[in-house]
């Protein structure tokens, strides 16, 4: 990573490491996006006992980490790994893997023009970095408003150059909501009554809309578009449509929402 954040992370963020050293009751590690290193107590490594701390990590292997305590005099950072749910490593594995695409954007076209990487990525940061959380969300916005790359102040070869990367690389954001789908028909032949009933929820969604079965009637629903608005209304229009056939068909059929 060529950006690395100043001082000290705070209690309770997720940090991304790479371990360093193992020891039979504490694991050493540095900080991917900080210039600094920091201990995992055993107790801090997994649940319940560990017989060999070896069984979970290893030099060189990156784990997603809780930061539990800071002593800045000391410069002490206790971290937690046992602490990290599976939807908190996933997100921050996500955050990593965009940041690591910015960098490669960067890199290539950099090489491509013959200027310095390090160089133009700060160039670049500098700027985004005003009024976006990090590059990358300054990229994915700029795939809809291509006049943000104006404000970087780039030769303009190397501003098209980035702008035709971005637009290959990253997709234009989105949203998801989703929910549960029940849908019973007492017709004697509800089970085409059932399938007409999804066929006009595909029709309706088109490509934002995906159906997934999960057993006893019951379907998964997702919707994803541009924004909450455009997905609420899509969400809407098919599962009225979903639950309108079947009612008509000696059927009944309901809608829950669920957190994606």
């Amino acid at each position: 990573m060529f950006l690395k954040k100043d001082g000290f992370p705070e209690e309770d963020e997720l940090v991304m490491c790479t371990i360093t050293k193992v020891q039979p009751h504490s694991v050493f590690c540095n900080l991917d996006e900080y210039d600094k290193g920091a201990m995992i107590h055993i107790s801090e490594v997994s649940p319940g006992r560990i017989r060999n701390i070896r069984d979970f990590v290893k030099e060189g292997k990156k784990v997603v980490c809780k930061v539990l305590k800071i002593t800045e005099e000391k410069g002490h950072i206790d971290l937690s790994l046992r602490r990290v749910n599976e939807r908190e490593k996933r997100n921050k594995i996500d955050e990593i893997k965009k940041q690591q695409l910015s960098e490669k954007i960067i890199e290539f076209v950099a090489n491509s023009k013959k200027e310095g990487v390090e160089k133009l990525f700060w160039q670049i940061s500098k700027k985004a970095l005003q009024e976006h959380s990090s590059v990358y969300d300054f990229f994915q916005e700029s795939v809809t408003d291509s006049r943000l790359l104006d404000s970087l102040e780039l030769k303009k070869d190397i501003r098209d150059a980035l702008e035709e990367v971005v637009k290959q690389r990253i997709k234009q954001a989105e949203v998801a909501i989703e929910g549960k789908l029940k849908l019973t028909s007492y017709a004697i032949n509800g089970i085409d009554v059932v399938k007409s009933s999804l066929s006009r929820a595909l029709q309706k969604g088109g490509e934002n809309i995906q159906l997934k079965y999960l057993g006893a009637g019951t379907y998964h629903v997702q919707i994803k578009a541009k924004d909450y608005k455009e997905a609420e209304g899509i969400l809407k229009e098919s599962i009225d449509a979903a639950i309108g056939f079947v009612s008509k068909n000696e059927g009944e059929g309901t809608f829950t929402r669920t957190e994606p």
